[in-house]
């Protein structure tokens, strides 16, 4: 069965946070699925990433297709967004029909704030778990393992943590064997993680 999944974008995304996902996910695709980035301002506005990057989104809130998998990315900016009730009111609605609701790193403070977080298991990036901890929206906040599933909600920690989830979604949708040809199609081999000083 073919998926669609869509990824939020919004001035001060971190751009790992959706690119990394991005890429996993695209790759990943078969016949028919698809990956579609929606922004607030639809797909003729700009979005200036955390770092600089500028992207144009494919879909604004109002014409994008029905999505089986949202990812809500972090950021900088989600310190702003987290009072956005356009966002909010959007994620909010997109979750009811999803089939998996996604974060990576600071995009669970939009999670928390928009709803899908009540009473869940999240985590978020390590500089930021006490601050999710006390907005007191989500139901336990952990900080260390890479990707917390609690129900459909799927919650990444910091920015590259993001691609693990991602793979880890791949094996929900298409399988495990799928999620392994993702893997090494990406060559995606993090171990071990830092080889600089070799």
């Amino acid at each position: 069965m073919p998926w669609t999944i869509g990824i939020l974008l919004f001035d001060g995304v971190e751009e790992l946070d959706f690119a990394g996902p991005w890429e996993v996910l695209a790759m990943a695709r078969r016949d028919r699925d698809r990956v579609v980035t929606i922004a607030e301002a639809g797909g003729d506005g700009i979005v200036r990433c955390s770092k600089g990057l500028r992207v144009m989104a494919d879909h604004g809130f109002d014409d994008h297709p029905p999505l089986d998998v949202l990812v809500v990315p972090g950021g900088a900016g989600t310190r702003r967004e987290v009072t956005n009730d356009a966002v909010l009111g959007w994620i909010r609605e997109v979750d009811r029909e999803t089939t998996w609701t996604t974060s990576v790193c600071t995009g669970s403070l939009l999670l928390a704030a928009a709803g899908p977080a009540a009473g869940r298991r999240v985590t978020t990036h390590f500089g930021f778990v006490e601050q999710l901890r006390e907005r007191a929206l989500a139901g336990e906040v952990v900080d260390g393992p890479r990707w917390v599933v609690d129900g459909k909600l799927v919650t990444a920690a910091g920015v590259s943590a993001g691609i693990d989830m991602a793979l880890w979604l791949v094996g929900q949708l298409a399988g495990v064997e799928h999620a392994r040809w993702t893997q090494r199609a990406i060559q995606y081999d993090p171990a071990p993680p830092f080889q600089a000083d070799v």
